[in-house]
């Protein structure tokens, strides 16, 4: 290689660098650098306007010995169950009904898409309404069809379900973009030449549609379930973690030990292990579904 070669090398690498620079600094102020800070004070006992004391695990220990951080990981666990398999094959159905031509099919996926854009306190208080006990939509349903009315956020065997259902009605239309995209991709003489040899549209999209979206399926499934995770706003707004933290999750967890308690050093903790399950149950499945999936 020649000196020239070498020296242009250096600048295109250079310039590279330079056009990485701001988001690389973006990464580190707000993503890296809290990271790090969390783990650093959940070894601390710190709470607001005390100087830290450094305990080590302390915090830990005192939240696994807890039975209401066992609660809330259950809730998170079973929430999650109950989100990102429906939520994922809802989007997958939208997607299959809206990939076609026609004359309002933009509107029609603009109105798929609208929950997902539209402010949580709008979206919490249409549901609230739904779910108001015995006045709402919901129980005004089951009284109309001679059933008692069930008050929905008030039973601790309901709460979960109820939040659920409003979470994958929110979350289907911005999961469907990602399949919609991922349809629009494959290429149409593969289904033509399906259609050919007599596969239906059933086996069509399970031979065919469904392995050739398997790189998508993978992002989404990531996205849908650490979206799962970071709730707390629709739980502030509609439960508060009522009843007897029957509703309570994770990030709704950290947000009343820092914010409510003022318990830095807790929260700070609790921080760290949502990291540490997010990255156990996402990175591994990441790695071994990636290897068996075909990209082109």
């Amino acid at each position: 290689m020649t000196r020239n070669a070498a020296a242009r090398r250096r600048k295109e690498a250079l310039q590279g660098w330079m056009l990485l620079l701001p988001a690389l600094a973006i990464m580190l102020v707000f993503t890296v650098y809290p990271v790090f800070r969390s783990l650093y004070l959940s070894l601390f006992k710190y709470r607001m306007g005390k100087v830290p004391e450094w305990i080590g695990l302390g915090n830990y220990e005192q939240l696994f010995s807890n039975s209401t951080f066992w609660k809330v990981m259950r809730n998170t666990v079973v929430f999650a169950l109950m989100t990102v398999l429906p939520s994922m094959a809802l989007g997958l159905m939208l997607a299959l009904l809206v990939n076609r031509r026609g004359r309002h099919i933009g509107f029609i996926r603009s109105s798929f898409f609208y929950p997902s854009v539209m402010p949580m306190i709008a979206i919490a208080s249409v549901w609230m309404f739904i779910y108001m006990a015995r006045n709402g939509l919901f129980d005004q349903l089951l009284i109309s069809l001679g059933l008692e009315p069930m008050n929905v956020l008030s039973n601790k065997d309901t709460v979960l379900p109820a939040m659920a259902v409003m979470y994958d009605w929110k979350e289907a239309g911005y999961l469907m973009i990602f399949f919609l995209s991922g349809i629009q991709s494959i290429s149409q003489d593969v289904t033509e030449a399906a259609a050919i040899d007599g596969a239906t549209g059933w086996k069509t999209f399970r031979y065919i549609t469904l392995p050739l979206l398997a790189p998508t399926t993978l992002f989404v499934s990531t996205i849908a379930f650490t979206n799962c995770f970071k709730l707390a706003d629709q739980v502030i707004i509609m439960t508060e973690g009522a009843p007897n933290n029957a509703s309570t999750l994770l990030l709704y967890y950290i947000y009343q030990q820092g914010f409510t308690n003022m318990n830095y050093g807790r929260s700070s903790a609790l921080t760290v292990i949502m990291l540490a399950l997010l990255m156990v149950v996402s990175l591994p499945r990441f790695f071994s579904q990636d290897r068996k999936i075909h990209y082109n």
